[in-house]
């Protein structure tokens, strides 16, 4: 799963964020603050209406364009909900880092073909990445 979160991040130029968070010690605020200097990202989350200056989107299907990839950072009940309603939408490949997902949300994105990453956090492959390339000590 790894080999796949590092292609995703060498070949994506957009990802969504669901479950973006303007608070620092959340999960959802640390992804976004990693993916944003490098990224288009595009943050969903209800009950924002933009973090650190970037719009943020209520729900998928109100994003402006479609994403390389959507990283879910929900609680793992929730993304079992959320998939079936982003597999309904179309979404690409669906990233569930770890103890966000449930075996269910992961069986539900094979059952539909949809690419699927998960156990894999975001943080930890952007740094393996920043590792290859020579950009980190």
């Amino acid at each position: 799963m790894m080999q796949e979160a590092l292609n995703i991040l060498k070949t994506g130029k957009t990802f969504a964020l669901l479950g973006a968070s303007a608070e620092p010690g959340k999960y959802g605020y640390k992804v976004f603050s990693a993916l944003k200097d490098r990224y288009r990202v595009l943050p969903v989350n209800p009950k924002r209406s933009e973090i650190e200056g970037t719009p943020c989107y209520a729900s998928y299907a109100a994003l402006p364009e479609k994403p390389d990839a959507v990283i879910l950072a929900l609680a793992p009940a929730v993304t079992e909900t959320v998939v079936l309603q982003l597999i309904a939408q179309g979404a690409p490949t669906l990233w569930l880092p770890p103890e966000c997902f449930t075996d269910g949300a992961v069986e539900a994105c094979k059952a539909a073909e949809v690419p699927v990453i998960c156990g894999v956090c975001p943080l930890a492959a952007l740094l393996t990445l920043d590792r290859m390339r020579g950009t980190l000590v």
